[in-house]
């Protein structure tokens, strides 16, 4: 038999009852009045027998509100018992995970093994440090799934293909990652379609969760979010601003029809023609002006590479308005503050005249052979054309 769960009517008022939830030192050795159990199933029993009081008892009553406080209180001890987190290592390492123990107890979380909600007051769970990777302590040797991160240092590239479907024929029907069977038409479990992979997966797999497909970007120039599975949308995730898109071997054609590329790809030139200027002087270098691309490191290295960030900062318009910024800042260095940056100008090879000029000016033309700078294009193909015809030491002579 349970002992006896209440000892007369209850004195403790509605605030008492708020401080009982606290965290005092005995909140979970003793619950709130005379019922005493250190066995789980004697918890399980109290506990039944707290919810069968509860609907006996008259609705909003002060006995009522006691005893769904009681019920908390042995539920929590429950859980303690069930699962205890004294002895829980505060790292762990499986799968090429990198499991820490988090201390947050108000975040609600979502465990990415069970797909339960993780009570952080209660329970104790672990997030990867590398793909964010979420889950219950209780859930840690249930993981079959290896860290993303792994897969991001090892094959550093997208999935170019449109939705590259195989069928759930191919699969055996079953979901890709867990192999769990599933069907279109949800038994036992639904069929959902990643869009980035084109495969099938289950529910446990496959949360709906939506990202922007970057084949999808680069051939149609497409920013809607597609719904992928938890590993795609956690690849994506890493993968976003790292430079990996060659668009000019990849889609070559999209700078036809996008012109904010071809506005972006003449700043990103431009701003190599000045990293020479910046290496050299001591003011920029103490100044730091490179730093302001410190977050876009590609882009004072070379001219053709981008994230899916950049794209989805063109198609925004931030990334044309935040480079147009930079390069005005640097250009200025370059043409009005530093005298030393003014100093490695050039003079127009052919007229000898008019300002000092500089390689990213837009009225200037840069030979590729030799560096001359001239005033305009057309200037400068009468140079080359006439220095062609000349045999190869008067050539040289000329420049």
């Amino acid at each position: 038999m349970l002992p006896e769960l209440f000892s007369g009517e209850p004195k403790s008022q509605s605030s008492d009852r708020a401080m009982d939830l606290g965290l005092a030192e005995d909140h979970f050795s003793r619950p709130v009045g005379s019922f005493v159990a250190s066995d789980i199933e004697q918890l399980k029993q109290a506990i039944e027998e707290c919810k069968r009081l509860i609907l006996e008892l008259p609705e909003h009553s002060e006995r009522q509100k006691d005893t769904v406080v009681k019920l908390i209180h042995l539920r929590l001890k429950l859980q303690e018992l069930k699962d205890p987190e004294e002895d829980e290592p505060n790292l762990r390492i499986l799968l090429e995970h990198r499991f820490s123990k988090e201390k947050s107890k108000s975040v609600k979380q979502t465990c990415d093994k069970c797909s339960t909600i993780i009570w952080g007051l209660i329970q104790t769970w672990y997030t990867c440090t590398g793909c964010y990777y979420r889950c219950h302590s209780k859930c840690m040797n249930l993981i079959t799934k290896p860290c993303v991160r792994s897969k991001v240092s090892h094959q550093s590239e997208y999935e170019l293909s449109i939705c590259p479907e195989v069928g759930l024929d191919k699969q055996d029907y079953r979901c890709t990652e867990c192999r769990s069977p599933v069907s279109l038409r949800g038994v036992p479990s639904e069929a959902r379609q990643c869009d980035y992979t084109g495969q099938y997966y289950c529910s446990s797999c496959h949360w709906n969760d939506t990202a922007i497909i970057p084949a999808r970007v680069i051939h149609n120039w497409e920013f809607e979010p597609k719904k992928v599975c938890r590993s795609s949308m956690r690849y994506l995730a890493l993968m976003i601003s790292r430079p990996v898109l060659k668009l000019k071997e990849i889609n070559p054609l999209l700078f036809n029809f996008v012109e904010e590329l071809v506005e972006i790809r003449k700043l990103r030139q431009d701003i190599l023609l000045m990293k020479p200027y910046f290496i050299t002087c001591k003011e920029a270098m103490e100044a730091r002006l490179l730093l302001q691309l410190q977050d876009r490191q590609h882009f004072v290295e070379n001219d053709d590479m981008y994230s899916l960030q950049d794209l989805i900062d063109i198609s925004s318009g931030r990334l044309s308005c935040s480079l147009t910024e930079i390069h005005t800042t640097f250009a200025k260095h370059i043409k009005l503050d530093c005298e030393r940056c003014q100093a490695k100008g050039f003079v127009c090879e052919l007229c000898k005249e008019g300002d000092i000029l500089f390689p990213f000016d837009s009225h200037t033309s840069v030979c590729q052979d030799c560096s001359a700078v001239f005033h305009r294009s057309e200037d400068y193909k009468t140079f080359a054309s006439s220095t062609e015809s000349l045999p190869l030491n008067e050539q040289q002579l000329q420049y």
